[in-house]
């Protein structure tokens, strides 16, 4: 059997033609190996920024034309200044250009000095005649950091059921868990999943981070009984029949044992809100959702077209008749027409969420919440969905967003997520990513980036080939950036980017200098330059959200007792004998106990009766007080002792990823009126309310 050949490399025209184009020929796993793309990775990721790169001949004309363009161009489509700060790209123009600045307020300048935040157009005129356009991004200089210490709480909506909800958390339920966090616990925010739309159909994919859609929410998290609407339904006997359902749904989970099901849970709901459909609005309910449309305009009638066509023709837009899988198409605005009751429907429901996710947000602030909900957004969109159909331009065709191979996985990653193409942003002004930003910003007192380091670059994998097949491409930060600033600002929002893993040296460096907090969990934090040994308080960084676990890692019961490593060992996912991963699990763990005894932090804890795993993970927070994390986040599963994670990385159907509630230290599960009452949970919580120096030792 003969061996694979290796990769051939990229020759050098190619390797100067790529980095032309931001694409990377080799990525560096760590700081002491670099490993080479292989040609063929290179050339397809090219092709997808519409560079043929096929043969030698094909890379040296496109090479010439790149030098050409680049040669010639006095602007880049995109210039970003900071504050009052002159944009650095207008230093370089020759002396004795003139400016001609149209400001998105509706002003016309002559200078870039002194210009007010926004995205403007900029025309530049050089002495010999030449002229450039280009979008011009102000942003403020940095985002304001966050006034005080606050903690909260953290997690995932669907698992926090009430004995309202209908068999998964709803937003109903984000709003009471608010309103009483802020009151009773003094909490300052709660963080919560992606909020979505998912792709339809059953199965749906059940992870929060593959959705069809990032600019409109989920209208499966719309607690029914709270649109004003359902009070005048005429047919109350379905309603009725429909609500016993959905309590039997609900108990299942709660009582039974049964995982959530989002599928049945939205299969009722639907039905609840086409009744609701029929009910005709009030003066001031029409008004406020013709409101919503003219806001949302064209990106809305996308999305409901796409739900409406969706039922029809099913959820992957590639596999509609031709002329639909256009979004401009005549066909399909001959389609359209034809649905115009299906697309007001789905843009109703847009709506209802939106009002209902504005209320949650209104919960926590009026319960005294400095920040209120934090939203999660996920890194990118499903192939087939609603985003990638109408958005279809800016997407790159024929990759896949991932990750290369790193000591943790050998194989690679690939999320099955087209990436955005980083020239047809710059072109646009970055116009997708504003859009996306002002639509999460509308119900968001704070924004987690999920993989933040994607502003940056992204790992391509070409479709049909293996992650080890990639290669990074890069985008431009400073605009990237730059948007994200400017719409945070404008919002009063914060933003936490979330930069766990490998993070490419100079990033988190960028991202603080911006005003974006970072994402900072305990077990992770050891003086990785030094002797590896767990990090002390007070070199943690300031500019963070610390936390002790997240939703794809064990619980800190699970991680104390060395329960993650018998539940992975059960799934067959050890690479290493059962006793080595146990060894190790246990090292680590007693490392940081140490340290916390030294410390003085594993006393103090809230009665006799406690036992010593609750006092430990008391302790794990009492750790995170004496760190300087200007945000402090409490796992809300840790509150009450959950053994299991909600996401297991690595597993599809292994495990029910996505699917468990909230459950105690016996696997039963809790619910909000039950975390609400508590002891456990507020004992903890009691831990955190306490200054730091009287928090332990």
């Amino acid at each position: 059997m003969t061996a694979p050949r290796p990769a051939e490399p990229p020759s050098e025209d190619l390797s100067r033609l790529a980095d032309l184009h931001g694409v990377a020929t080799s990525y560096s796993p760590s700081p002491d190996r670099t490993v080479a793309a292989s040609a063929a990775a290179v050339a397809l990721t090219l092709a997808a920024l519409g560079v043929d790169a096929s043969t030698p001949g094909a890379v040296r004309a496109a090479l010439a034309a790149r030098e050409r363009e680049l040669g010639a161009r006095l602007l880049p489509p995109t210039v970003v200044g900071w504050g009052t700060s002159p944009p650095a790209a207008l230093a370089a123009l020759p002396e004795g250009s003139r400016l001609l600045i149209e400001t998105e307020q509706g002003e016309t300048r002559a200078s870039s000095e002194h210009l007010p935040p926004g995205v403007h157009r900029l025309t530049a005129t050089v002495p010999d005649g030449r002229t450039a356009t280009a979008h011009l991004v102000i942003a403020p200089a940095r985002l304001p950091s966050p006034t005080g210490r606050s903690h909260g709480l953290l997690v995932q909506l669907y698992s926090l059921l009430s004995r309202r909800s209908w068999g998964m958390g709803d937003l109903g339920d984000l709003a009471e868990l608010a309103g009483w966090a802020g009151r009773s616990l003094g909490a300052g925010f709660v963080q919560v999943n992606p909020l979505h739309a998912a792709v339809p159909g059953a199965p749906t994919d059940p992870s929060p981070y593959r959705p069809s859609s990032r600019r409109f929410p989920d209208p499966v998290h719309l607690r029914i009984e709270d649109v004003p609407e359902c009070a005048y339904v005429e047919d109350r006997e379905r309603l009725r029949v429909l609500l016993e359902r959905s309590g039997r749904l609900r108990e299942a989970v709660l009582d039974k044992g049964a995982l959530i099901d989002r599928d049945a849970v939205w299969e009722l709901k639907r039905e609840a809100l086409q009744l609701l459909y029929e009910v005709p609005l009030g003066p001031g309910r029409r008004a406020a959702y013709c409101d919503f449309l003219a806001e949302q305009g064209q990106a809305l009638e996308d999305h409901a077209t796409w739900y409406a066509l969706a039922e029809v023709h099913g959820p992957d837009w590639h596999r509609w008749p031709t002329g639909l899988r256009d979004p401009r198409s005549a066909e399909t605005v001959r389609a359209r027409n034809g649905l115009l009751d299906r697309v007001d429907f789905w843009s109703r429901l847009a709506w209802l969420t939106d009002t209902q996710l504005t209320a949650a947000q209104r919960a926590g602030r009026e319960a005294g919440m400095p920040v209120g909900i934090v939203h999660d957004l996920a890194v990118g969109v499903h192939p087939g969905g609603a985003d990638a159909w109408a958005q279809q331009e800016y997407f790159a065709a024929g990759m896949s967003v991932g990750a290369p191979p790193d000591a943790f996985n050998a194989r690679g990653q690939d999320w099955g997520l087209p990436p955005w193409r980083p020239d047809r942003l710059a072109e646009s002004g970055y116009a997708p990513f504003r859009e996306l930003l002002r639509a999460l910003f509308r119900y968001a007192g704070a924004l987690r980036i999920d993989h933040v380091m994607g502003l940056f670059r992204l790992w391509w994998v070409p479709l049909g080939h293996p992650p080890t097949e990639g290669t990074y491409v890069r985008y431009d930060a400073e605009a990237m950036l730059a948007v994200l600033v400017l719409e945070a600002s404008r919002a009063g929002a914060l933003v936490i980017g979330e930069d766990l893993g490998t993070v490419e040296p100079g990033v988190r460096e960028a991202l603080r200098e911006r005003g974006v907090l970072g994402t900072s969990v305990l077990w992770f934090e050891r003086d990785w330059e030094g002797d590896g040994r767990p990090l002390p308080p007070d070199r943690w960084r300031a500019d963070c959200l610390a936390t002790a676990t997240t939703h794809d890692l064990p619980s800190t019961a699970a991680r104390l007792t060395g329960e993650h490593v018998e539940l992975r060992d059960s799934l067959g996912l050890l690479t290493r004998p059962l006793e080595q991963e146990r060894a190790e699990a246990a090292a680590d763990t007693a490392e940081w106990l140490a340290l916390l005894t030294h410390l003085g932090l594993l006393n103090g804890t809230g009665g006799t009766d406690t036992s010593s795993e609750e006092a430990e993970i008391q302790a794990v927070h009492r750790f995170l007080l004496r760190t300087p994390a200007r945000m402090v986040g409490v796992w809300l599963p840790d509150g009450v002792g959950d053994r299991r994670p909600q996401n297991l990385p690595g597993t599809w159907d292994q495990y029910p990823n996505w699917r468990l509630p909230i459950a105690d230290a016996e696997g039963r599960p809790v619910t909000l009126e039950d975390l609400a009452a508590s002891p456990r949970l507020h004992a903890l919580i009691e831990v955190l309310r306490q200054p730091p120096d009287a928090s332990g030792g």
